[in-house]
């Protein structure tokens, strides 16, 4: 390619890696909200985490019309084409999350927190900040194209994972020492669930970013805490 060529491929790059950072920012943002909305009984704070995900479907549709018009135009290789097709598969995981995050603003808005004390969502609220952590590094791995920060989020999957399990159980108590607080419990199960696969979807992010870095994916299976939930989840209604 010419110079100017070049320039202009890596202006358009530069564009696609903008929206990513944008949809990383607004998720970061849900994730804390929906928290808050929780913890604050905040119903207002719940319904903005709900309407921000419709600017994430926005981005998510600039970017794969963005990189269909580069692979198009430009056809890229090697390096140039894993980031082009890595910002469709990032921003596709980046939307889950944000989809993850919405619902629980929506369960917020539906819970009757006539029960809802400190112990219930201390463990829920350590969960979302190791979640937070990962996502922040995830992000940060992808904007400064760093593998082994993305391999690092890999690698601390299973605390999630782990967290998840111990908080399934402890719910569980709750609700067999107090039968009016399983209503309110189920609920807090699902949003721990949307939490927990938030996690994982940061982790497909991670190896999506190792292997734009790389070209080579990550090897072994990815490390994860063992189910011991005993149950399937369905996840909640888009």
């Amino acid at each position: 390619m010419t110079n100017h060529t070049v320039r202009a491929f890596d202006q358009e790059l530069g564009v696609l890696t903008h929206k990513i950072n944008e949809m990383g920012g607004i998720t970061e943002a849900m994730l804390v909200d929906s928290v808050d909305a929780l913890l604050c009984r905040d119903q207002a704070k719940a319904q903005i985490v709900v309407k921000q995900d419709a600017r994430l479907d926005e981005l998510q549709h600039e970017i794969e019309e963005l990189a269909v018009l580069l692979i198009a135009r430009r056809q890229p290789m090697a390096n140039d084409l894993r980031h082009v097709m890595g910002a469709i598969r990032i921003a596709g995981d980046i939307e889950r999350i944000g989809d993850l995050f919405k619902n629980i603003g929506k369960r917020v808005g539906a819970m009757d927190a006539a029960f809802l004390g400190h112990r219930m969502l201390s463990g829920l609220q350590h969960m979302s900040q190791l979640v937070h952590a990962q996502l922040k590094s995830v992000l940060d791995s992808f904007a400064q194209n760093r593998p082994e920060l993305a391999k690092d989020v890999w690698l601390r999957d299973g605390e999630v994972d782990d967290l998840h399990n111990s908080l399934f159980r402890e719910l569980l108590t709750y609700m067999m020492e107090d039968p009016r607080a399983i209503t309110l419990c189920t609920h807090l199960l699902f949003i721990a669930k949307n939490i927990e696969r938030a996690g994982d979807h940061a982790t497909n992010i991670a190896e999506t970013v190792y292997f734009i870095e790389t070209g080579h994916p990550l090897s072994g299976p990815r490390p994860k805490g063992e189910d011991t939930t005993g149950y399937v989840f369905r996840p909640d209604a888009e």
